[in-house]
């Protein structure tokens, strides 16, 4: 039953940061089209570069939420101090990485408002 449970926790874990993978890697196109699109129409690089930046942090964001799952379940089973200690250093750093990068991706959305 704890091999059942072992194989699962792994799926789920590996699941999570091929998630992470697909939202940040489609993330990544959808700024470069925004980018391209914009400098090619408008014409503006300032504006083409804020809402590909928008579009880039917001999937980063989500990207970074399912790593923090990911890492999160990983530790679940039978974790060790040392894992467990780990696990708050990633979650601190991903977690200050996703608060200024939401912080920057809001203060852009207010000035294109």
């Amino acid at each position: 039953m704890i091999e059942i449970i072992n194989i699962i926790n792994n799926v789920v874990v590996h699941l999570c940061h091929i998630l992470a993978m697909i939202v940040i890697l489609t993330g990544i196109i959808k700024a470069m089209i925004i980018y391209i699109k914009d400098i090619l129409l408008e014409g503006s690089a300032f504006s083409a570069l804020q809402e590909s930046r928008l579009e880039i942090g917001h999937s980063f964001s989500l990207g970074l939420a399912f790593l923090i799952g990911a890492s999160i379940i990983k530790t679940i089973l039978a974790p060790t101090w040392n894992d467990i200690g780990q696990l708050a250093a990633i979650i601190a750093i991903r977690t200050a990485l996703n608060f200024f990068m939401l912080r920057d991706v809001e203060s852009l959305f207010r000035k294109n408002k």
